[in-house]
């Protein structure tokens, strides 16, 4: 499938697990600071995700999503903090831009597939940043242990994309690449912020 080779090739080159903030959590360096800032700014992003799958038509996933974000609250809960309005303008600019995407079903499948694409390999080294290295609740673990291993949701975001005509496949191709920018973007406002937010 030519179009998920090229998929495949963005997310390759804004893959998240090779950013510094990362890299960082799975080395256990992070403060308790920037994981909270994390969780709070994070979770504004979060919480879209059902609205992307509605956007193409899947209300039994954006269901599924509607409960994740009550894990993400824990997860947020448990580190002492809450997801309030995005303070940071690397955050402010992702979610403008995903609620621009997940009103066109086409833009919806790209900008969805470019993080769904990234959960489960993510959640997997999250998860074993928590657990090796930082003592809170096991609460903080819900959100990434019921994404760790789900690759099917990706697997039909490529095949949606796949099925469209060639406009519309451009079109999830551009914003696939935009929405790894900016989740990239997003990590690293979040990661030198860290101290001058909290």
């Amino acid at each position: 499938m030519v179009i998920r080779k090229e998929l495949d090739r963005i997310i390759e080159k804004w893959h998240l697990l090779k950013h510094p903030f990362y890299e960082a959590w799975s080395d256990g360096t992070l403060s308790k600071e920037a994981l909270q800032l994390y969780a709070s700014e994070y979770g504004n992003f979060i919480r879209l995700i059902p609205q992307g799958w509605s956007t193409i038509g899947d209300e039994a996933t954006a269901f599924e999503e509607e409960e994740h974000n009550e894990l993400w609250d824990s997860f947020a809960h448990g580190l002492n903090t809450t997801i309030g309005q995005p303070l940071l303008e690397e955050t402010s600019g992702l979610i403008g831009q995903t609620k621009e995407f997940f009103t066109k079903p086409a833009q919806a499948l790209g900008a969805l597939y470019a993080f769904e694409i990234q959960q489960p390999a993510t959640s997997k080294s999250k998860l074993e940043g928590l657990r090796a290295h930082y003592s809170y609740p096991e609460d903080c673990e819900n959100y990434f242990k019921a994404h760790a291993g789900n690759w099917e949701e990706s697997s039909r975001l490529a095949h949606a994309i796949s099925e469209l005509d060639l406009p519309d496949q451009t079109l999830a191709l551009e914003a696939c690449e935009k929405t790894s920018i900016a989740l990239w973007q997003a990590l690293s406002g979040i990661h030198t912020n860290t101290g001058k937010m909290m």
